[in-house]
């Protein structure tokens, strides 16, 4: 499992609890149609706990409307490091637990190279892979806390298992990209705060306490795509966001000059 991609690089796949990959869902099926691809657990009743920001709901569906109109690398392959490992190791049939638990961890971590930490996450799929034989019949554990407890595997990957291996949404998946745009559009704090939060986990606590549970799992290739496309580490592109004025971050972080190009939009001389 932990040889897995992180969020912002992982492709997001209809993918059997058995581990078994198969066929990529389209950003449009995915952001479009997300409850009827995933049979969430959800309680009808549930409500935010805490009052949710301003415009929230105007600035998600500005996002959406954004993130249909160009795709993104998540939406295809994720990071083409992360998929030319997978494309290896399915090569080799090492997409099983047993199979894994056979190869020594020096051919594995030459399959999955360039993947950042390529050698300790050879060591970990190794150890997971064990596990997984010995407690699970070589599948994957069933819950949050059993995934949590495997080597590797910190809440942003449980969470991303538990959505796409079991259709079971117990929380959001945070990356950078979410952790950022959150931030930004002043979505999260700290615990007692009106602070930033300082990491993705801060941001995943902070984020459950106000945004309805329907959005928890579309939440996560929603933000990474426009976090690719749009409101990029460095140099976002305020200019062409169409949220901009909801933003109050907006064109603070973006001096270059190709950001600013819709800030104004002086009429044409006759």
């Amino acid at each position: 499992l932990d040889g897995l991609p992180d969020i912002e690089e992982f492709a997001y796949s209809k993918v059997k609890a058995s581990t078994t990959l198969s066929k990529t869902i389209s950003v449009g099926d995915f952001l479009g149609n997300i409850s009827a691809k995933l049979e969430r657990k959800v309680e009808a009743s549930s409500t935010p706990k805490v009052e949710a920001p301003a415009n929230w709901e105007l600035a998600l569906e500005g996002i959406r409307k954004m993130r249909l109109s160009e795709d993104a690398p998540v939406d295809s392959k994720g990071c083409e490091k992360a998929v030319g490992a997978v494309e290896r190791l399915t090569e080799k049939g090492l997409l099983d637990a047993d199979a894994i638990v056979r190869t020594d961890e020096a051919s594995i971590a030459s399959l999955i190279y360039p993947v950042g930490f390529y050698q300790r996450k050879a060591c970990y799929m190794k150890k997971v892979a064990q596990i997984c034989l010995e407690k699970y019949g070589g599948d994957i554990p069933p819950s949050l806390d059993e995934l949590l407890a495997l080597p590797g595997i910190g809440p942003k990957m449980a969470h991303l298992v538990m959505i796409v291996g079991w259709n079971n949404v117990q929380g959001i998946c945070v990356d950078t990209h979410v952790h950022r745009i959150c931030n930004r559009l002043g979505w999260v704090f700290r615990p007692g705060t009106r602070q930033k939060t300082l990491t993705p986990e801060e941001t995943r606590v902070s984020l459950q306490t106000w945004l309805p549970k329907d959005e928890w799992a579309p939440i996560n290739p929603l933000l990474v795509g426009f976090g690719q496309t749009v409101c990029t580490p460095l140099w976002p592109k305020c200019g062409i966001c169409s949220i901009n004025k909801l933003c109050p971050s907006a064109f603070k972080e973006s001096s270059s000059p190709n950001s600013k190009a819709k800030k104004s939009s002086p009429s044409k001389k006759a």
